[in-house]
């Protein structure tokens, strides 16, 4: 199974000016690939964007819900090496009287070790190697996890004032 790290970062509130993009649009899509950019250059995957409730002070006593844009990426962990058993320690012996020498680790023979690196191809490949373990693609992968369970969040969908307005709007057609 594989591990996922997730960070976070605030969506931009205004474009960035640059040579050839005039509009307010155009400069604030530039300002969001920006932002892609820069983070998948450090290996995150863009995953999606929220909007998001941030309960703030106001005041001396208040406080005031703010709804906050950000943006959500992903990168895999490097896998969990597995965690060896704990190697027997061979203790010298010290003669009487003297400080007693320090135990070193023995050194593990038994155990092969495997250098060849494991090829891997996306399944359905052409031109993916004969030898290559063949692992499901990324649309394979998401349709194996999926669960077939719609993910909702307090944000999708009508809000409860449009629910009101629709309900209004049909109430007044009959």
């Amino acid at each position: 199974m594989q591990a996922f790290e997730y960070k976070v970062v605030p969506a931009p509130h205004k474009g960035t000016k640059a040579k050839g993009i005039k509009t307010p649009e155009s400069r604030f899509a530039n300002s969001v690939e920006m932002i892609l950019n820069e983070m998948a250059s450090e290996g995150w995957e863009y995953q999606r964007a929220e909007l998001l409730p941030s309960e703030e002070r106001s005041g001396l006593t208040g406080s005031t819900t703010n709804w906050r844009n950000v943006l959500v990426f992903r990168r895999a962990l490097a896998p969990a090496t597995t965690q060896a058993a704990p190697q027997p320690l061979a203790e010298a012996a010290a003669p009487q009287g003297a400080a007693p020498a320090v135990a070193t680790p023995v050194a593990a023979t038994d155990t092969p070790v495997n250098t060849a690196p494991v090829l891997t191809a996306t399944a359905g490949d052409p031109e993916a190697p004969e030898n290559a373990t063949l692992v499901p693609g990324l649309g394979a992968a998401k349709m194996q996890a999926d669960d077939g369970v719609e993910e909702l969040s307090p944000v999708s969908g009508m809000t409860t004032a449009l629910k009101a307005r629709a309900e209004r709007r049909t109430a007044d057609e009959t």
